[in-house]
């Protein structure tokens, strides 16, 4: 009996030694003056010597922050042993759209995850510091962010995704504090119309930035997300589009965070 005790202690001892590990990291941001915390997690090989890691940015939602994804999924940090790559998951504030506002100057969340937290990471941890090995991904406010920073910063990320995404919120003009961050829309449209995801489709030449983007059917972006599509099929725009049962809750987040990472994975083994 003593010795079945230790060997369980000793399997037990084992997981626990080789297994993601889960840290806050706190980064200063220079273009709003404040420090900003943001999960980091790194997988059982980490650091591995002369090894060197692709990095997947998870965005949170509205009203979210940057433990959110850990609260949504158990799983969270088993992908980073699985995929033997490293998370991070920034804190976007409740409600700043991952924009730089036009009207409001302490709200510079673009510049300060394209920029200064990628920076950061970069330099703190083992990482492949090209777009190539750089993905982002996020749900429903963090859906935007993801497919609007990438869209915009294609020299940062080499893939990206979006669920339940809010890739077209001028339909819902009084809310998520939309109108503190772009102003309101009757007095500022153009500062709607240029935060649009679906208005940054120009910006795609069908080569540089690979990605996708998932709705469930019963989401109140549904609908935007297939406007989306089918603007991009219009445009010839290489994209992957899945729709499938399901509401704006975490079961589907649980789920559709499944298939974003299978799909990183493989255009990380394509780069290697």
């Amino acid at each position: 009996m003593k010795k079945y005790l230790l060997f369980t202690i000793l399997i037990c001892s084992s997981f626990k030694l080789f297994a993601s590990n889960v840290d806050t990291l706190s980064v200063f941001s220079k273009s709003m003056n404040k420090t900003i915390k943001n999960v980091v997690i790194t997988p059982d090989s980490y650091p591995e010597k002369n090894k060197t890691y692709a990095v997947v940015y998870l965005l949170h939602g509205a009203w979210g922050d940057y433990k959110s994804w850990l609260e949504i999924s158990s799983e969270i940090k088993n992908f980073a042993d699985v995929y033997d790559v490293i998370l991070v998951c920034p804190d976007g504030h409740e409600s700043s759209w991952y924009f730089d506002s036009p009207i409001d100057a302490s709200m510079r969340y673009e510049t300060y995850i394209s920029k200064e937290l990628v920076s950061k990471i970069d330099a703190d941890y083992k990482t492949k510091a090209q777009p190539e090995f750089r993905a982002i991904t996020g749900l429903s406010m963090g859906g935007h962010g993801a497919l609007y920073l990438a869209f915009k910063h294609q020299d940062i990320w080499g893939v990206a995704a979006s669920m339940s995404g809010g890739v077209d919120v001028r339909g819902f003009p009084l809310r998520w504090h939309l109108a503190e961050r772009l102003g309101t829309y009757a007095e500022h449209p153009e500062n709607w119309e240029n935060h649009m995801v679906i208005n940054l489709t120009h910006l795609l030449d069908g080569e540089k930035l690979k990605f996708m983007f998932d709705c469930g059917t019963d989401d109140f972006f549904y609908n935007a997300n297939v406007r989306l599509h089918k603007k991009l099929l219009e445009r010839n725009i290489p994209h992957d589009y899945i729709e499938r049962p399901g509401g704006h809750t975490k079961k589907y987040w649980r789920n559709a965070i499944k298939y974003h990472m299978l799909y990183f994975n493989e255009f990380f083994n394509q780069s290697n």
